[in-house]
């Protein structure tokens, strides 16, 4: 055995000496999109220490690497979702019926701005900002409009939003309720990461500590109550769209999933109960090979961390699930057709890095919501992937692949070495406030952007392969300024038609139960069906946890 590693070694030095003497090689920086470097060839010789067992593994089996489920595709495809959400409830309502009936198996609901820093529609810092980037919801009369006709307890609903995720999680319960579903049948995610706000969204409202007090709320009440939604989807895409690096994505992600799981066991919660309803949510970026080297990391580091430092004994535990997105980041404004190709490959790499559930973008992304004719083609395009290009017939297809193994392993690498920075610092919080994190993606997003200026990486139609005089010529969807009059009338009839006595009174339970610590997932279900508003419900909770300002980073 190690004579022939000997000899694969000689013949490897004496090819790499024969091509630098006679093969052309293009001028061009061969590194990742994120600026990791990649070696000409991939051999036996760079994956030498791996252990088939320990490190790859089989599908559905620790340590997870090719993939959660034994049979993989062959057994169930992805979930197909298109992120979708604009205007008022009524035109989102529209849009949800118009993708279920052309095959999209679940709803993911896109917020617009307001509702997404807990504002009312009729909140002065809501002006023209109503419906323009999401559906607008500002009390459960509007998320009764949005699932109007749709039956909570058919589909399985995905919901985007972070610091006001309580309140719309207990909007969304009190329509099954009207709807007579059972909690017990709801299906889903709510996003609620709040500690990638702080990182790179930047849409908070209360400081670091009582919000993750609130995430931990709706982790004991829906373990118990809800036992097949999962309370939290712990986003890197948002961190990659702030301009982080693959790497960096993959190690501040999981980083904080590993903070929500101390805040869990920390609240004397078994890690076997509430760790299974964790899900994450990933970017697939452009750089193909990459994108599925991090999610094959990510499963791997994710079960050894479950198992050996956090102590679960359930493989449900140490089993990473995650949504894909493909990179908003990627898109262009120049030349969008160009998109539909980008979101196929990052499509295609998601696929191939095993995600549980997948939107793709649509091509005119990056000059407004998608037109309808858009969304289709990006729901088409995973429709290719999964009937008629041969990918799913086969589990995990690229493991083995020498380029494939060093890639997972070299991510794994450089994600513990970011793992032990943030230890050393105290932890996610600490390095919040540190401005650690916020440093790190600057740094590299000024990195890509010099490569871009030096054309050392090229963005077709951008920096280069740039047609002049370039005419947009694709429809674009319009918000209508009429969707704010609506959000705001449908508001003031909300107002005027409640019981206010019963409003204030659950208002001020509200207040008692942040204040005195109980779970506050009871008295906000109460104000929402007493038609507390947003807005109302997030000032309550403002006034006891105070509202966070970030500090200045330099």
């Amino acid at each position: 055995m190690q004579d022939g590693k000997n000899d694969l070694r000689r013949h490897h030095e004496q090819w790499l000496a024969k091509t630098s003497s006679q093969g052309k090689v293009r001028e061009a920086v061969f590194t990742t999109v994120s600026g990791a470097p990649i070696e000409a060839l991939y051999t036996p010789l760079d994956v030498e220490k791996m252990n088939f067992l320990s490190d790859i593994g089989y599908p559905g089996e620790y340590p997870y690497t090719r993939g959660i489920h034994p049979t993989g595709y062959r057994g169930r495809l992805w979930t197909m979702r298109q992120f979708a959400g604009f205007g008022t409830p009524e035109d989102t309502n529209a849009r949800y019926k118009y993708l279920l009936n052309h095959g999209q198996t679940g709803l993911s609901v896109a917020f617009d701005l307001p509702t997404l820093m807990g504002r009312d529609a009729d909140d002065v810092l809501s002006i023209g900002e109503v419906g323009i980037c999401g559906v607008s919801v500002s009390s459960l009369a509007d998320m009764e409009v949005l699932f109007q006709g749709i039956n909570v307890g058919d589909i399985s609903t995905s919901m985007t939003i972070n610091a006001p995720a309580v309140n719309l999680m207990a909007m969304y319960l009190a329509v099954a309720q009207e709807q007579k579903v059972a909690f017990a049948k709801l299906r889903g995610t709510i996003q609620a990461d709040i500690l990638k706000e702080y990182i790179a969204q930047k849409e908070w409202i209360y400081p670091p500590e009582p919000s993750m007090r609130l995430i931990i709320d709706m982790f004991e009440y829906m373990n118990r109550e809800v036992p097949q939604w999962n309370p939290i989807s712990v986003s890197g895409y948002h961190i990659r769209e702030a301009g982080s690096t693959s790497v960096q994505e993959l190690a501040f992600t999981l980083a904080d999933g590993f903070a929500y799981v101390e805040a869990g066991i920390a609240r004397g919660l078994n890690v076997d109960e509430f760790v299974p309803r964790i899900s994450f949510f990933f970017n697939s970026h452009v750089d193909f090979f990459e994108e599925i080297a991090k999610f094959r990391a990510a499963r791997r580091i994710w079960s050894r961390r479950m198992r050996d430092k956090y102590g679960a004994k359930s493989s449900k535990s140490w089993m990473l699930r995650f949504h894909t997105q493909t990179a908003g980041c990627s898109l262009t404004a120049q030349q969008p057709e160009n998109n539909i190709v980008r979101t196929a490959v990052e499509a295609l790499a998601g696929v191939l890095g095993g995600t549980q559930s997948l939107h793709t973008n649509s091509m005119d992304e990056t000059l407004a919501l998608p037109s309808e004719k858009a969304a289709k083609i990006a729901l088409r395009t995973q429709q290719i992937l999964a009937y008629e290009t041969g990918v799913a017939n086969t589990i995990d297809p690229l493991a083995g692949s020498y380029f494939i193994e060093a890639l997972t392993t070299r991510m794994e690498e450089e994600a513990e070495q970011y793992f032990e920075k943030i230890d050393a610092i105290g932890g996610v919080i600490p390095a919040i406030e540190a401005g650690f994190f916020q440093k790190e993606i600057a740094e590299a997003a000024y990195r890509y952007q010099r490569e871009l200026d030096r054309k050392e990486k090229i963005i077709v139609g951008v920096n280069d392969f740039v047609e002049e005089g370039e005419s947009i010529q694709i429809p674009i969807l319009q918000i209508s300024p009429e969707v704010e009059k609506k959000q705001r009338q449908r508001l003031a009839d909300v107002r005027q038609s409640r019981d206010q006595a019963k409003v204030n009174e659950a208002l001020d339970a509200l207040r008692r139960a942040a204040s005195e610590g109980s779970n506050i997932m009871p008295p906000l279900l109460a104000s929402v069906r007493a038609y507390a508003t947003l807005g109302e419900q997030c000032n309550a909770l403002a006034e006891v946890f105070g509202v966070y300002e970030e500090p200045a980073v330099f």
